[in-house]
Order: C-alpha cells, then structure tokens, then sequence
C-alpha cells in the first residue's frame, strides 16, 4: 500500500493506494496516525479512491483509528469510498458507522460543520 498526505487547515488528508489487508499495510497506516496525533493533528481524512482491495483487517484497522481519534477530540472520515471497497462497507453495514463523502470538499466541510 502507498500512503500520499496533505494538510489542509489542520486536517490530514491520507491517500491510500494499492490494498489494505493486513501486516505491514495497516502498521504503516497505524504509525502515520500515532505521527499525525503526536502532532496534534485528530481530524483525518482517508480518500480510498486508489484502495482496491480491504480485508478483515483492513476493516478493523480503520475502526481502531476512528476510535483512537474520537477518544482524542477528532474524527476519522472517509472520501472516495468505490468499488470493491464500497462493497466491503456495504456488506458490513461499516457505511453507517463512517462518515463517507464523495467529494474530499464535502469531507472538508464537514469538519467545520462540527466546530459551529
């Protein structure tokens, strides 16, 4: 899996490309979010256009973040989510329990409809 960042007004924005099934995958998605909270960044955006492929693990990676950053005071939102992905979260009912967007605009503007 490749990992792209953007800051965008103290939100990050992760670009995922390629799978996330486990292993090294989801410790190099881990290790970027510890990096990103220990820079007081709790407000992510993961656009999953480019991820083709999630597994269990993949699944539980993404649920162990969202809660991570909730209990920090943020959020974890996804945009972009396609495909066999979108199956994925359509299957495990995970599209209620996630924010999903189709625009990474939409996504931005969420965070500040939060703070008002």
């Amino acid at each position: 899996m490749a990992l792209k960042e953007q800051l965008v007004d103290g939100i990050a924005i992760l670009a995922l490309k390629g799978k996330l099934l486990g292993g090294s995958e989801t410790d190099e998605l881990h290790n970027k979010l510890r990096q990103l909270q220990q820079q007081d960044i709790n407000k992510i955006i993961l656009d999953l256009r480019q991820l083709k492929r999630l597994n269990s693990s993949g699944v539980a990676a993404l649920m162990m973040a969202k809660n991570r950053l909730r209990n920090a005071g943020g959020d974890l939102k996804l945009v972009n989510v396609e495909g066999e992905v979108r199956n994925v979260f359509m299957i495990t009912k995970l599209i209620t329990i996630f924010d999903t967007f189709s625009s990474l605009d939409r996504a931005l503007e969420s965070f500040g409809k939060e703070s008002n």
